[in-house]
């Protein structure tokens, strides 16, 4: 094993027994994973803004193996739309929390997700979802329109119509897959470290992932599936990056 991604619905409120009953948090057992001979990355997800405590952020800043990228789901730059979502954090608080996660890791790269078109949503609480999208910068995310689940209380209010869901989702990710092009070019010219996972497409390829989570394609030896090889990127897609090996 090279790489544990550690998973949970909101697995950054992990809490468990650690040796001696002390209790540990996800920061913690990231220490002790890292300290185990092998292991070369870690990553987790998915994690909730309101529990992303102090011991964890510092992992980002002390423990070089936890990878330079995290999911951090916001749904929603509309304070209104977040309360009406029963999130547990305000959209300052999640900016505070993204410029601490950066002081503590300059290199971090982010992702979210995104829910458009919830009952009630106006038109200025989209908008307010597409500034904090160009506020905070993404390398990758996922967004979604509304459906309503039945039992829950969003589902009893008057809906929004599929059109205008449709209409605002489109707008938000041309807005998101314009941050991840961006981000994937700026990668171009750069060294990274890629884990090889399996053969690609065409005879001679391997494709792995960046620190990044980004497929990378690259002319190498069978040999170095399951091997950490540093690549230079000489070119960036929407999805993935193509690179050579780094003499």
């Amino acid at each position: 094993v090279r790489e544990i991604t550690l998973l949970g619905q909101n697995v950054n409120c992990y809490h468990g027994d650690g040796p001696g009953a002390v209790e540990w948090g996800l920061g913690r057992l990231i220490e002790a994973l890292a300290n185990i001979e092998g292991i070369e990355r870690i990553r987790y997800t998915t994690s909730y803004p309101a529990d992303m405590d102090e011991e964890l952020i510092a992992a980002h800043r002390d423990v070089p193996k936890l990878m330079p990228y995290l999911h951090l789901p916001v749904q929603s730059g509309s304070d209104r739309v977040l309360e009406a979502m029963n999130r547990r954090h305000s959209v300052s608080d999640y900016l505070r929390l993204v410029d601490r996660l950066r002081a503590a890791r300059p290199d971090l790269a982010l992702s979210s997700d995104f829910i458009v078109g919830h009952p009630g949503e106006t038109e200025e609480d989209f908008r307010a979802t597409c500034r904090l999208v160009e506020t905070v910068g993404f390398a990758q995310s996922f967004s979604f329109k509304y459906s309503p689940r039945p039992g829950t209380p969003a589902s009893l209010e008057p809906q929004l119509d599929e059109a205008t869901k449709s209409e605002r989702l489109a707008r938000l990710q041309s807005l998101l897959t314009a941050q991840q092009q961006a981000f994937n070019a700026a990668c171009v010219g750069r060294e990274l470290v890629v884990l090889f996972e399996r053969p690609g497409r065409w005879p001679g390829q391997l494709v792995g992932r960046s620190p990044y989570l980004q497929p990378v394609h690259a002319a190498l030896d069978p040999a170095a599936v399951g091997t950490l090889q540093r690549v230079r990127i000489t070119a960036a897609g929407q999805n993935s990056l193509a690179g050579e090996a780094s003499v």
